[in-house]
């Protein structure tokens, strides 16, 4: 067993329950840790042994560009593509962090985190 992780992945999106957020829209960061097996590309040096970061990448950037109210709803949708998509993957982690939310603080990130096992 190994884990592939994908480390702030950087989008401009339009998600968040406001009017407002739909309109101007906000900087996020996304990470995702994928466990497999990886003794298979280990031993074989095939791309198609293994969890490919770029397809994974393009998943959340495709994902991030369709709006929702809820971060949730987002890393959901990740999920379920990283599982339909990527066979070899058992688990799979999202962090959806939506940089300075507009939440009346100084704050600088709010982050969901979601976790599926196949």
């Amino acid at each position: 067993m190994g884990i592939i992780k994908i480390t702030n992945i950087q989008v401009y999106a339009y998600h968040g329950c406001l009017v407002e957020e739909g309109k101007i829209g906000s900087d996020y960061r996304v990470d995702v840790a994928v466990k497999a097996n990886l003794q298979p590309s280990a031993a074989s040096d095939q791309l198609k042994d293994t969890v490919d970061y770029v397809h994974v990448n393009r998943i959340v950037k495709e994902e991030m560009a369709i709006r929702s109210k809820l971060l949730e709803h987002v890393a959901k949708r990740i999920l379920d593509r990283i599982f339909a998509e990527i066979s070899i993957a058992n688990e799979a982690t999202v962090n959806v962090s939506k940089i300075n939310p507009p939440i009346g603080g100084n704050v600088e990130m709010v982050t969901i985190e979601m976790t599926l096992t196949r």
